[in-house]
């Protein structure tokens, strides 16, 4: 998906897209808590979240209720909270500047596509909605239900990409997950802070953390 006109080569960046180019972490929380109040559990807050949260999200749920949840209550939690989450989805705007780093990059020629767990479904209408689907030549959410992480969905992503050397590959998110799903494939990764995971969290992966997407592409033209 998307248009380019001639492409340079030089680093491609895959963008993460809920907590990274979509500014949704507080509709993640509201989410979240309406779902917990749901199930009987006690509201988290922003700091705890960004402490806990992991990827596959069922780890996230043992290290909140002390126990990996059964099949039954992931299915029942995951659906409670993708209620809650998709009606204030249409309300998150983009973060701060990636309109226009989107439309800046693809004007100077570099290519970049984008890479979700969010349900392909419901991603890619979204995407469109907020105008910037064509800035990417490829989009790419999750097909089916599967909680499992980023990596094997990067090397889908990659294949598809055709032709995009992983040594050329920079992705740009907000979750340790998305510097595992780079590093399973042999791309870099710069991790923002604005989004699911705490900073001190994202030090540890071991890659760059920024605090801007300004600063991320930044950085990510420089990784070698």
């Amino acid at each position: 998906m998307g248009k380019h006109g001639t492409k340079r080569r030089g680093k491609h960046l895959v963008w993460d897209w809920n907590g990274t180019l979509l500014d949704d972490i507080q509709a993640v929380i509201d989410a979240t808590n309406a779902a917990f109040a749901e199930l009987g559990l006690a509201p988290i807050t922003l700091a705890r979240y960004r402490d806990l949260y992991t990827v596959p999200v069922p780890k996230f749920y043992e290290r909140l209720m002390g126990r990996l949840p059964t099949e039954a209550e992931w299915a029942l939690m995951d659906g409670i909270f993708h209620r809650h989450y998709w009606q204030r989805a249409d309300g998150c705007g983009l973060t701060a500047g990636a309109a226009e780093l989107l439309a800046a990059r693809q004007a100077s020629g570099f290519t970049q596509s984008l890479l979700s767990l969010a349900p392909h479904a419901e991603l890619v209408p979204l995407v469109r909605r907020h105008g910037i689907e064509e800035r990417f030549v490829r989009v790419d959410g999750r097909i089916g239900t599967s909680t499992a992480g980023k990596a094997g969905h990067m090397v889908r992503h990659l294949a598809a990409l055709q032709g995009v050397e992983p040594e050329r590959i920079v992705v740009i998110g907000d979750a340790a997950d998305d510097a595992l799903a780079a590093a399973h494939v042999g791309a870099r990764a710069v991790l923002y802070t604005g989004g699911s995971h705490s900073r001190s969290s994202l030090e540890a992966v071991g890659v760059p953390v920024v605090d801007s997407l300004t600063e991320a592409v930044a950085v990510a033209e420089e990784l070698v």
